[in-house]
């Protein structure tokens, strides 16, 4: 038995202790090998131990590995900043760095608020955000959040943001092909703002494609250019939170470009330092930041933001992403992983929907597929899946779907350099863990 650990993590049940990562897998102390089937917390989409991403990161370090950003350019922090405004959609050109998602998201709403401010409409302050969602768990962030467990305890602590209902067709038995749904829940956001009082909103967050708490989560058509389109209306600006589905693994490098929709504001971290270095970046229009440098209104930053060493392993992620096409691999490989997903519903009727794109997929268990009634919560199914799978060598990610309370959904992203053989062992691995849940489940 190992002894206790002076490790704080929120959590008493202890892991195997790794010691080795290569590609898509890990290896624990025992030599026992796991698959990394969701690339962590969907991070490291280009796979573990990449060598040219290690060499640039050593390079870099005989160079230098920290420099303040009020006290001195970096080239890295500089060529990274007009890599992402080069790939960044319309024109969205200026870059803001911090250490990871949170952070990120936090940035952009004071961003949009230092705005305003700067063009004289203090009235606004109201962040609109979608329930279910996950956009952090820092203060602001959860603020916006919309994932029970994690909020109600801090409740007291913060300012909750108005919530509208996620897009959530599978569950209201709508056609998610049909643009008519698509207005329907994006003219939610339009009601809200309404109800709000247009003069107070100050913006408007959405994961392009849905992340922890709606499990690839993706809109109907015609969704995500109405919400543009009634941003625009009222003059709130658009935050596309790309932190989960940025980073190449839908087959773009931002989700939002599959809908050709240009947002205010990206947030992006996760696959962006892909597990090499903690790294996060908002970006957005030069208008906003001119405004909000001339109005010198926003005193906000981190200590590691734009460090040269996380960037020097940014620069290397993309130069990894393009030179081995793993978006192209992202594409063909998940549609074999969404295939393969789909006919689980053939043989299970717990699975009740699968649902994403390229290799950010999910799937939900129900105890009945027509009502989609959600498991019994007691089953703690979307714990107990996790941890079968783990003992079968398999790292999935799993959350509650129906805001925190009950649902299971189960993510499957693994690396953007999957092949067909690792899919292959994952729908085994996983077919295994789901027949044993099913047996204890007595389901």
């Amino acid at each position: 038995m190992s002894k206790p650990s002076n490790l704080f993590w929120g959590a008493s049940r202890r892991k195997a202790r790794m010691v080795r990562a290569e590609g898509v897998y890990l290896w624990d102390d025992t030599g026992k090998r796991y698959l990394d089937g969701s690339s962590g917390p969907m991070t490291c989409n280009i796979g573990h131990g990449n060598a040219a991403v290690l060499a640039a990161m050593q390079d870099q370090m005989r160079a230098s590995t920290f420099a303040m950003r009020l006290h001195f350019e970096t080239n890295p922090a500089e060529h990274l900043a007009t890599r992402l405004a080069e790939i960044a959609p319309g024109n969205l050109d200026q870059v803001f760095y911090t250490s990871g998602g949170s952070e990120a998201v936090e940035s952009a709403m004071k961003l949009a608020r230092a705005h305003a401010l700067a063009m004289g409409e203090a009235q606004r302050w109201k962040v609109i955000s979608r329930y279910p969602a996950y956009h952090g768990c820092t203060l602001g962030a959860l603020s916006v959040t919309g994932y029970a467990p994690m909020t109600a305890p801090f409740d007291p602590m913060m300012v909750q943001m108005p919530k509208i209902p996620a897009p959530r067709a599978y569950l209201d038995g709508l056609d998610m092909d049909d643009p008519a749904t698509g207005h329907h829940y994006a003219d939610m956001l339009e009601h809200s703002i309404l109800a709000e009082g247009p003069e107070t909103v100050l913006a408007f967050i959405v994961e392009p494609i849905g992340g922890a708490s709606t499990g690839a989560l993706v809109p109907p058509a015609g969704y995500m250019a109405r919400i543009r389109d009634i941003c625009d209306r009222y003059g709130v600006l658009l935050i596309h939170d790309e932190v989960i589905s940025g980073g190449g693994r839908v087959g773009t490098f931002f989700a939002g470009d599959l809908w050709g929709v240009v947002p205010d504001m990206i947030t992006l971290s996760k696959g962006f330092g892909a597990g090499y270095m903690p790294l996060g970046a908002v970006i957005l229009r030069a208008p906003i930041a001119g405004a909000v440098v001339g109005a010198a209104n926003y005193l906000h930053g981190f200590t590691y933001g734009g460090n040269p060493l996380a960037c020097a392993a940014g620069l290397a992620v993309l130069d990894e992403i393009e030179r081995q096409g793993m978006m192209d691999t992202a594409v063909t490989v998940g549609t074999r992983l969404g295939t393969r997903l789909r006919a689980l519903m053939q043989r299970y009727e717990i699975v009740g929907d699968v649902r994403g794109t390229g290799l950010l997929q999910a799937f939900e268990l129900v105890s009945d597929r027509t009502t989609m009634a959600p498991l019994p919560a007691g089953l703690n199914a979307y714990d107990r899946l996790v941890e079968i799978a783990y003992e079968n060598g398999l790292i999935i990610y799993a959350r509650r779907s129906r805001g925190g309370h009950a649902g299971d959904h189960f993510l499957l992203a693994p690396p953007m350099i999957a092949t067909d053989a690792n899919i292959d062992e994952i729908m085994e691995k996983l077919t295994r863990s789901l027949d044993t849940f099913i047996a204890e489940s007595r389901l």
